[in-house]
């Protein structure tokens, strides 16, 4: 059992050099004034000024009309696949509803898929759709992180930045790069890199078997490093050719912090306050290990259905033990139960598992993290949902004292925490509304492989999953139908644009201000005092929001286990 822990200490000890690396370099791209000669060309093509200043509201129209123009296209090549090459298995369009779903999906950074990748989706589209959209939503979001940083850290500025600059500076200097190192990497650990469709090959038994492949290592690099965790196949990071090693699995975990972690860093090294960052980044880490330890825990202790019917869990020389429902014997519990905790914690939804067949206990943790929404968080929208909660906590500890908040030197007034609850309530709003509904839908039945507690679970993290842009899913709801689509795809957009705008505005009117300077009743956030205080708000407004759902679905199907209660 030592070991287990050795190992997660190792990997979460390097994510924590990793931060301080990448942070440097990300802090650079944010703040150099220079161009690169591909980004000027850039430039040209698209016919931006680099010198333009942006407001918020110019960066957030830049933003959205940028990302509707590219959810257009992907929707429209996903419509016409058939018609276009390197399609040689013939498979079809996709449907209206579950193309809008697919765009909506990757656009938002979220790829969730209502479909099975090597049935339903051409080398084609996996290139020019899936893969180009990964590129996109991920850059987006780390680009709107830039500027929303860039925000805070001015003073009676009337700009945050110009959108074009940091999307194309994030794309060529970060996004581009590590994606081809990493995939070089992928191709030597075993990973397919190729426009051919599928291969033949003889079995053991002498039967002739046809096996997909197609330009998954690529797809692989962006997918991690960018937040993202749509599968070429559809059981994602559990299939061998898309995670074929050990050391490709630990890649993928390193991939999905590395970014987000690093923001934090960045994040303090822009401000010139290096304290504030590693406070951020301590609180994210406290929330990380807590939620892991759950997961291992319950996964470890195995299920008492499984117990009463023989099953032998008991950890040892020959077995894992626990609970390997759903699980790759090559990963065991361990590395799986780091799996989850990471995939939830950076909104990525790569899965190495079945999450639908965690343990009640073990199945609070992806919930919940998507949940709260910024422990680590995807690429960007982490570090700015994560200053949400933190400009939540100063305003919270000033009512307590009764002073106006101020954070980061300024003063947060009543504009800031209005734009701020706009952010927090839609969210849940989104997640909770679009639940209900689909609760009462006649045909919800009809998708639910499982009823009772579980079946409701399967609801509730499908909207949670797609509010929090995560991807991931309790695999015993089918959501290609029309109304799941919908809503689904719905979710994606609310759950992006209604949090990241008022941010994002947040940020402008901050820039807008000038610094005051600390006085005697001024509460200092660069303390391990203000990290418990952050790490509290984030549990108690992020977690008694939703604590009720959790109790519906989790909880009562834990307390039934116990009991020995089964569902059909």
């Amino acid at each position: 059992m030592w070991m287990v822990w050795l190992e997660y200490a190792v990997v979460l000890l390097l994510v924590g050099a990793l931060t301080v690396v990448m942070g440097k370099w990300l802090a650079h791209c944010f703040t150099g004034e220079s161009h690169w000669f591909i980004e000027r060309w850039s430039y040209r093509v698209i016919g931006v000024n680099p010198d333009e200043r942006m407001d918020w509201k110019r960066y957030g129209i830049a933003l959205v009309v940028s990302n509707a123009l590219m959810m257009l296209l992907g929707y429209l090549l996903l419509r016409l696949q058939v018609s276009l090459p390197l399609n040689e298995l013939g498979n079809a369009a996709q449907a209206p509803d579950l193309a809008f779903n697919t765009a909506a999906s990757f656009i938002t950074n979220t790829n969730w898929q209502s479909y099975a990748g090597e049935a339903s989706l051409s080398n084609a589209t996996q290139m020019v759709v899936i893969t180009f959209l990964m590129f996109a939503g991920a850059t987006t979001g780390v680009a709107v992180g830039a500027g929303f940083v860039r925000g805070l850290a001015r003073t009676n500025a009337k700009d945050v930045g110009n959108y074009w600059v940091d999307y194309l500076r994030v794309l060529w200097r970060v996004m581009l790069p590590l994606c081809f190192v990493v995939a070089l990497f992928y191709v030597w650990q075993g990973m397919p890199q190729t426009l051919t469709s599928q291969v033949s090959a003889t079995t053991l038994e002498g039967a002739t078997q046809n096996i997909l492949m197609g330009p998954i290592a690529s797809l692989e690099s962006i997918k991690h490093i960018g937040t993202n965790g749509g599968g070429f196949f559809g059981m994602n990071a559990a299939h061998p050719f898309e995670n074929p090693t050990p050391l490709t699995n630990i890649v993928h975990i390193f991939s999905m912090l590395l970014i987000p972690a690093a923001l934090t860093y960045a994040f303090g090294s822009m401000l010139l306050r290096r304290r504030q960052g590693w406070v951020l980044f301590g609180a994210c880490m406290v929330m990380f290990i807590g939620f892991l330890a759950l997961t291992f825990h319950a996964e470890q202790s195995g299920s008492d259905l499984l117990a009463r019917a023989g099953a032998d869990q008991t950890l040892s020389t020959t077995q894992p033990g626990g609970n390997m429902e759903g699980k790759e014997l090559r990963f065991g519990i361990a590395d799986t139960a780091l799996f989850v905790t990471t995939t939830t914690a950076a909104t990525t939804g790569s899965v190495n598992a079945m999450h639908s067949s965690l343990t009640p206990l073990a199945s609070i943790t992806p919930l919940a993290l998507m949940m709260l929404n910024c422990v680590f968080g995807g690429d960007g929208v982490g570090i700015i949902n994560l200053i949400q909660y933190a400009i939540l906590t100063v305003f919270v500890a000033g009512m307590m004292i009764g002073r106006t908040p101020e954070f980061l030197g300024k003063k947060i007034e009543a504009r800031e925490i209005k734009l701020v609850m706009l952010a927090v309530l839609a969210h849940p709003a989104c997640v909770l509304g679009f639940t209900a509904l689909a609760a009462v839908w006649p045909d919800t039945n009809a998708s639910l492989a499982n009823h009772g507690p579980h079946g409701f679970s399967e609801i509730l993290y499908a909207y949670t999953s797609a509010t929090a842009n995560n991807g991931s899913a309790f695999a015993g709801l089918n959501a290609n139908t029309p109304f799941f689509n919908t809503t689904i795809g719905l979710a994606m957009l609310f759950g992006r644009f209604l949090t990241m705008l008022p941010m994002l505005a947040v940020a402008g009117s901050l820039a807008a201000k000038a610094t005051v300077p600390p006085g005697p009743g001024t509460f200092p956030t660069a303390t391990p005092l203000f990290m418990g205080l952050l790490v509290f708000v984030i549990l108690v407004v992020g977690g008694l929001t939703f604590l009720p759902s959790l109790a519906l679905g989790p909880v009562v199907e834990h307390l039934q286990m116990l009991a020995g209660k089964l569902y059909s």
